[in-house]
């Protein structure tokens, strides 16, 4: 799936607040968001190994999202949503595609790593590929909450929804222009930048 679906999906967890804690919306949406995107900070490593721990954050969320239950303040409450989310988007990996270069065509068998178990979790495909019609329409259906939020952070997904749409447009192609550039590149540059 796409960041930013992580990402919106992470606030529409935090907008649960609404609900139980309308004082603690806004920082549980924020720190849902903030939690929805954090584990794609690998990218630049080891992508979903590196900050994706689909085990320890979701043993990290419990006590955090009881501690906010039991006792509610600015940092529980942003503590167990940004731990949720970052639990739930590490999890929700294993439903999308693969790590290979062009993911519409299956041939990875690593979606997530599981480190408590020490083995990567193969793909589902329920969403295809990141940038897919259907992680569109995901990240679209996880932005009404947030659409209907009118506060600080409506403009915050409705940013995300515009960036999600713009890039399922021009996946596919991005491949092939990152390709072409790298092959402009010289070969020790190329070779640090694409994994063959």
């Amino acid at each position: 799936m796409m960041a930013t679906t992580h990402a919106l999906f992470g606030m529409a967890l935090g907008a649960v607040a609404l609900f139980v804690a309308p004082e603690y919306a806004t920082v549980a949406i924020a720190a849902g968001g903030a939690g929805g995107l954090f584990p794609d900070l690998d990218l630049a490593g080891d992508h979903r190994k590196d900050l994706h721990f689909p085990v320890y954050f979701s043993l990290a969320a419990i006590p955090a999202l009881a501690l906010a239950a039991l006792a509610p303040s600015t940092v529980t409450v942003a503590a167990g949503a940004f731990l949720a989310s970052a639990a739930l988007h590490s999890a929700s990996d294993a439903l999308g595609g693969g790590l290979e270069l062009r993911p519409w065509e299956a041939t990875s068998d690593e979606a997530v790593y599981d480190h408590f178990n020490g083995r990567w979790v193969a793909p589902r495909r329920w969403i295809r590929y990141d940038g897919a019609p259907e992680d569109l329409l995901a990240a679209a259906a996880f932005a009404v909450p947030g659409v209907l939020y009118a506060e600080p952070l409506q403009q915050a997904v409705l940013a995300l929804l515009g960036v999600s749409t713009v890039y399922a447009l021009v996946r596919k192609r991005l491949v092939d222009f990152g390709e072409e550039v790298a092959e402009r590149l010289p070969a020790g540059l190329a070779a640090h930048l694409i994994d063959e």
